[in-house]
């Protein structure tokens, strides 16, 4: 199976209670389900968000036809998300109006150990999911 990686990156107030509490709002059960739900019904097919002191890196994978610029916007356009948003900026330092695109910013890769081809951040790295027999 083929599909788009996309890595961000999102900074945190620098604040051990707050980081606390940001990460026990992400914690298994916690998230509204109208946020999940819209990010499969706009092609994110997983999510992952790793934390260093108050530095934040996701890893999003999506179907191989989501366009970031305007996947992103459609998001930011279903139930609750910018409820979501809203509040989780708390946490973040950022305006309670800012958008998940607006707050977490594009990576480039940098090195990638068989690296067979360039690609700009906004359109996705190509990955395949290669069955194991």
């Amino acid at each position: 199976m083929k599909f788009k990686r996309y890595c961000k990156t999102l900074t945190l107030k620098n604040d051990p209670e707050l980081i606390r509490d940001y990460k026990k709002v992400h914690s298994k059960g916690s998230i509204w389900p109208e946020i999940t739900k819209g990010m499969k019904d706009v092609g994110i097919l997983d999510m992952e968000i790793y934390i260093f002191g108050n530095h934040l890196f996701m890893i999003m994978d999506t179907v191989i036809e989501f366009d970031h610029n305007r996947d992103m916007k459609l998001l930011a356009s279903k139930p609750r998300q910018s409820e979501w948003e809203s509040y989780v900026s708390t946490f973040q330092g950022v305006s309670k109006n800012a958008t998940a695109e607006e707050k977490w910013q594009l990576m480039d890769r940098m090195f990638e150990m068989n690296q067979k081809e360039d690609y700009k951040a906004e359109d996705g790295q190509l990955e395949e999911i290669k069955s194991q027999k």
